[in-house]
């Protein structure tokens, strides 16, 4: 891919989020799951790092940068849709380890990335605010210095760790949008009017994670939001197909879940160009 069609990636990625008419962005795990989406009709795609560790046999929070970073050019490569990488925490505390990892996101052909603000320490699993006001910003220097403009999303990731304190998500986000974020993103919010309050106290677009016990997504639109996401939840959907299908064959015996196969073949067929 050139500069030039990464950045007509990065524009068209940007222009999708529209306050009001959300732009659903599902997270594929690779890239099968990657061109099934884009077959479907969706208009850009994200990774998800739950999802990207669970086809490594491992758990959120244990992939490598090096290996986040190729698993983002894979999923790049496969479509040609705008891609947003899920990068955890930028795989470092300090400012400049975020900043490399930008350079890297760059070199991969995304169009956008994310940088949250969850240390992964038990004891201080969020970052301070000064620290993570300046993560941002390192991010940010580097994602729009050059002729790609990558978009950028600022994370506050309270409430997926047992801060339920929106007047600090609020700050937070606040903050990320002071320092060059593109989006802003509280995974976990579920009530319509903290979501409300969010879009209402920023001036970037909102993303939304869809789980259970979130808002519509025409409620949402509703509500102002932006954008919205699936996180592991596609790739823990399918887990889960291949569970029941496992446990049918071996506790009962019987075939039901053959019933679906058809449907998947045809799917990957017309997915694949085959």
């Amino acid at each position: 891919m050139t500069p030039a069609e990464q950045q007509q990636r990065a524009e068209r990625f940007l222009a999708l989020h529209r306050p009001g008419e959300p732009l659903l962005i599902p997270n594929p795990w690779d890239a099968g799951s990657a061109k099934v989406l884009a077959s479907l009709g969706y208009e850009a795609l994200a990774t998800t790092s739950s999802g990207h560790a669970a086809t490594l046999g491992r758990l959120d929070g244990s992939v490598t940068r090096e290996e986040a970073i190729a698993h983002a050019a894979t999923i790049v490569a496969a479509t040609h849709l705008p891609v947003s990488a899920d990068l955890e925490n930028a795989f470092g505390d300090e400012p400049a380890a975020v900043a490399q990892t930008i350079e890297l996101a760059l070199g991969a052909g995304l169009a956008g990335c994310s940088v949250e603000d969850f240390s992964g320490d038990g004891d201080g699993p969020i970052y301070d605010l000064a620290l993570a006001r300046e993560r941002v910003a390192a991010a940010a220097e580097v994602a729009h210095a050059g002729p790609v403009h990558l978009v950028l999303t600022g994370r506050a990731e309270n409430h997926l760790h047992g801060r339920d304190d929106l007047a600090d998500t609020i700050a937070r986000l606040q903050a990320y949008q002071e320092a060059g974020a593109d989006v802003l993103y509280a995974p976990g919010l579920t009530r319509s009017e903290d979501i409300r309050q969010v879009v209402t106290s920023v001036d970037l677009p909102v993303n939304v994670l869809a789980r259970a016990g979130a808002p519509s997504v025409s409620e949402l639109a509703a509500l102002g939001v932006s954008r919205i996401s699936v996180g592991g939840a596609f790739a823990f959907a399918a887990l889960g197909a291949l569970v029941e299908a496992a446990c049918e064959l071996r506790d009962e015996g019987t075939y039901a879940y053959t019933e679906r196969t058809a449907f998947g073949v045809r799917t990957a067929r017309e997915a694949f160009g085959a």
